[in-house]
């Protein structure tokens, strides 16, 4: 679990306030993800979040992150002699790339978008609404819904 890092941040000024209360500040959570806003609000059970973790989880360890900087690793010894093994990790990464696409799979076409959006690159759920067209408050369900189909293939309890 990420550690809390919190920071004070201005509310947007609100016009029909009086001037004394519009310098208002409200503390702000930055390591919480999108999904962690949700469950300690009560808006995700226990058997979604972990799921959500989960696929979250797969898709980091498959390597389906884009890179924004350049690799600096050493290159792999040819010879047979002291060498790392260029093979190391290989199983690992397939069989997480294997689950998460298994999983987007599972949880439907329909669902597979927000989920994405939500879980993997971290957008909180009015954003990814905006982005995918769809109307306010419909993310929530949409998200729940494809969170359920994720835990049944991850067969969570």
């Amino acid at each position: 679990m990420l550690h809390p890092i919190h920071v004070e941040r201005p509310l947007p000024r609100d016009r029909s306030l009086p001037a004394a209360k519009q310098a208002r500040s409200v503390r702000v959570n930055l390591a919480e993800s999108p999904l962690g806003w949700l469950k300690a609000r009560g808006l995700l059970d226990d058997r979604q979040f972990a799921a959500g973790e989960q696929l979250r989880s797969d898709y980091e360890r498959g390597g389906l992150t884009s890179s924004v900087t350049m690799r600096w690793d050493a290159s792999p010894a040819h010879s047979g002699r002291g060498g790392r093994d260029p093979t190391a990790g290989t199983h690992g990464l397939i069989d997480a790339r294997d689950r998460f696409h298994q999983a987007v799979a599972a949880a439907g076409t329909g669902l597979s978008d927000i989920l994405w959006r939500v879980v993997c690159a971290g957008e909180a759920v009015p954003v990814a609404e905006k982005g995918l067209g769809w109307p306010v408050r419909s993310g929530r369900l949409v998200l729940s819904m494809a969170l359920d189909r994720v835990a049944d293939f991850y067969r969570l309890r």
